[in-house]
This record gives structure tokens, C-alpha cells and sequence, in this order.
């Protein structure tokens, strides 16, 4: 990545997910995969704050903030959990 690019995110398509919520948990069916996650908090949130328009962080934490009261965002957690979710198809780097 060049030095001052921001590495940016967007949702994949929601027509390629079957999220399904189970008391704390969530199943999310990824349909290109074949594969099903199940996860918690804060991952339904980050799906639902994202959309197919790419952002970078500091935006997600803006739009996160919007929603959640955050405390003290961490920008350095959020890339490390959007970049987890991108490894499993889930999240789109652009």
C-alpha cells in the first residue's frame, strides 16, 4: 500500500448474505462460499454500518460512533477485525 493511501472497506453485495440472528449470536451464510459463520458482536454491527461504497476507517468509526457509544474507538482494532472479515469474504478491501 502506498505511504498516506488509506486502506478503505466496503460491504459485499447483502443479496450474497443470509444473517440470521440467534440471541447473542449471528449466523451469517455467505453464499458465494457455501460457508456459515457464526459470530458476535461487534461483527453484525460492523456488516450493518457498512455499505457497498467504500470507506476508510476513520469514516466507519464515524459512522460507528453515530450508532454506538464507543468510549475510546480504536482505529488499529477496527482494521484488524475489518481486514478478518475481508479474509473471509465477508468485507471487500477496495
Amino acid at each position: 500500500m502506498a505511504e498516506g493511501k488509506q486502506k478503505r472497506y466496503a460491504r459485499v453485495p447483502l443479496s450474497t448474505l443470509r444473517i440470521v440472528p440467534l440471541d447473542a449470536m449471528t449466523l451469517i451464510y455467505h453464499r458465494a462460499s457455501g460457508q456459515t459463520h457464526v459470530v458476535a458482536s461487534p461483527v453484525p454491527e460492523l456488516i450493518e454500518i457498512l455499505d457497498e461504497t467504500p470507506g476508510d476507517v476513520a469514516t466507519l468509526l464515524a459512522r460507528l460512533a453515530e450508532r454506538f457509544d464507543l468510549g475510546d474507538p480504536d482505529p488499529e482494532a477496527l482494521t484488524a477485525r475489518l481486514d478478518e472479515l475481508a479474509d473471509v469474504g465477508l468485507v471487500i478491501r477496495a
